[in-house]
C-alpha cells in the first residue's frame, strides 16, 4: 500500500509543481507590457521520501529575475523615468513604507505629488539640502511663479587712457547736478521679488590710473535720466590700474547692495585701461524676473530641475536610487514593487551615476523581460507534464483499485 500512496503523493506534487509553473508563466505573459516588471522564473527541486528516493516527488520556488534589465522606451512625458544599470526609485504607500521599483510610469496627482499607475509615491531630497536632508515624497507645483535675486555678476570695459582728470567736486559720487565722467552703462540686476532694478555705474578719472566707479539706482535719478540722484550713491570704490599694461589691479571684485535685494558681489577683472573710447565688453548677472513654469526635466544623475517661462532653469530635487547586494532575493510585493529581506542583503541608498548605481533616463521607462516566444513554449511543456502527472494518478487509482479487489 505504501508504494500505491507514494505514487499518488509523487504525482499530486508533480501537478502541483507545473500548475506553479503555469502560474508563473500566466505572470509573466499578463504583465508582457507592464513598464519595469521582471521576469518570474519557477525552479524545481526533488524531493525525498524517508531515507530513499523511493515515493519521492517535486518542489518548486519561484523568483522574479530582478537583475534583469529590460529595453528603454521613449515616452515624451518627462517623469517617465527609467534606470539603465543597477538600482530601484525608492518610492513609499499611502501608509508612508519605503519599497523599490522600476516601474517609473510617474505622474502628478492632484496634489503634485508624483505616482505611479500602481499607487507608489516617487521619493527624493530637496535639491537645497541633497542627500544630507531627508527623504520625502517629491510634489511639483506647476501653478505657482519663481523669481530669483542678483547675487553675482560681470561687468567689463574699457576707460580711456587720455581722458581728463575729473576735479573733486564734480565727480559723480558728489550727486551734482555739474558731476562729470568719462563713461556710464546701466546694468539690470533682480531684487528679492524678481522686480527688474535698473543700476547706473559711472566712471571718472581721478588721477594717473586711478578712476572712480559710481553707482547709483536708476530710479532715484532726475528728469532726463542723470544727476542729481535722489538718493545717495549705492557704492564708491577707486580703481587702479598698472601703468604697464593698463589692466586692473585693485580691486578686481567689488560688493554692493541691490535696492530691495541682498548683497551682489561684482566681479571687475575685465576692466582695463587703454589708449580708445569708453567701451563696456561684458555685462553678465544672475538672477532673473518672475515666471512660470513651463516643464519638468530629470538629467541622469537624477537631478529635477522646473524649465521657467523665461528660459530659467530651478534645481528642484534629488532622485537617489536604492540598491542590494542581491536584488534577485528581493521580496516581490503586490504593485510591482519589492521590499528588502536578510536574504537580498541590507538596503543602500545613494546618488544616480555614482558608486555602482545606475543612471537614470528621463522621457523613457524600462519595458518588461518578459518574452512572449519562450513564455509560450514553456507553457505548452508544463501543461504537457502536468498531462502526464495526472496520467500517473489515473494509474495509481487504478492500481490502489486492484490492490483492493485482491484484498
Amino acid at each position: 500500500m505504501s508504494s500505491g500512496s507514494g505514487l499518488f503523493n509523487t504525482s499530486v506534487m508533480g501537478m502541483s509543481a507545473q500548475s506553479d509553473w503555469l502560474a508563473a508563466i500566466s505572470k509573466n505573459i499578463a504583465n508582457s507590457n507592464t513598464a519595469g516588471y521582471k521576469d518570474a522564473r519557477t525552479d524545481f527541486m526533488t524531493v525525498l521520501n524517508g531515507y530513499d528516493s523511493v515515493g519521492g516527488g517535486v518542489t518548486t520556488i519561484t523568483r522574479n529575475e530582478v537583475s534583469l534589465q529590460g529595453s528603454p522606451l521613449s515616452t515624451g512625458t518627462a517623469t517617465d523615468l527609467a534606470i539603465s544599470g543597477n538600482g530601484f526609485f525608492l518610492v513609499s504607500n499611502d501608509a508612508g513604507q519605503t519599497f523599490l521599483t522600476r516601474a517609473g510610469n510617474f505622474l502628478p496627482d492632484a496634489q503634485g505629488r508624483l505616482v505611479n499607475s500602481a499607487g507608489f509615491y516617487l521619493m527624493g531630497y530637496d535639491s537645497k539640502l541633497g542627500m544630507s536632508g531627508p527623504l520625502s515624497t517629491i510634489k511639483v507645483d506647476m501653478n505657482r511663479m519663481y523669481a530669483s535675486p542678483t547675487t553675482q555678476g560681470t561687468f567689463g570695459a574699457n576707460l580711456p587712457y587720455n581722458s581728463s582728470v575729473v576735479a573733486a567736486a564734480n565727480l559723480p559720487s558728489t550727486n551734482t547736478a555739474g558731476a562729470q565722467f568719462a563713461g556710464k552703462s546701466s546694468l539690470t540686476v533682480y531684487d528679492n521679488l524678481g522686480n527688474a532694478v535698473v543700476l547706473d555705474l559711472y566712471y571718472a578719472k581721478t588721477a594717473s590710473n586711478t578712476w572712480e566707479m559710481t553707482a547709483y539706482n536708476h530710479a532715484d535719478a532726475a528728469a532726463g535720466g542723470s544727476f542729481p540722484y535722489a538718493t545717495g550713491p549705492l557704492t564708491t570704490q577707486t580703481l587702479n590700474f598698472s601703468a604697464t599694461d593698463g589692466t586692473l589691479t585693485s580691486p578686481t571684485s567689488i560688493t554692493l547692495n541691490v535696492p530691495g535685494g541682498g548683497a551682489m558681489s561684482l566681479n571687475l577683472s575685465k576692466m582695463t585701461q587703454l589708449g580708445g573710447g569708453y567701451t563696456p565688453t561684458d555685462s553678465v548677472v544672475d538672477g532673473y524676473a518672475a515666471s512660470t513654469i513651463s516643464g519638468i526635466s530629470v538629467d541622469k544623475a537624477g537631478a529635477l530641475s522646473y524649465q521657467l517661462a523665461n528660459g530659467q532653469s530651478i534645481s528642484a530635487y534629488d532622485i537617489p536610487l536604492g540598491k542590494v547586494a542581491s536584488p534577485d532575493n528581493l521580496t516581490s510585493e503586490t504593485g510591482n514593487v519589492y521590499s528588502a529581506n536578510a536574504e537580498s542583503g541590507q538596503l543602500f541608498i545613494g546618488a544616480a551615476g555614482s558608486n555602482g548605481y545606475g543612471s537614470i533616463l528621463g522621457s523613457s521607462l524600462e519595458g518588461s523581460t518578459v518574452d512572449l516566444a519562450s513564455q509560450l513554449s514553456s507553457m505548452i511543456v508544463a501543461q504537457r507534464s502536468f498531462t502526464a502527472n495526472s496520467q500517473v494518478f489515473q494509474v495509481a487509482s487504478d492500481i490502489m483499485q486492484v490492490l483492493t479487489n485482491l484484498k
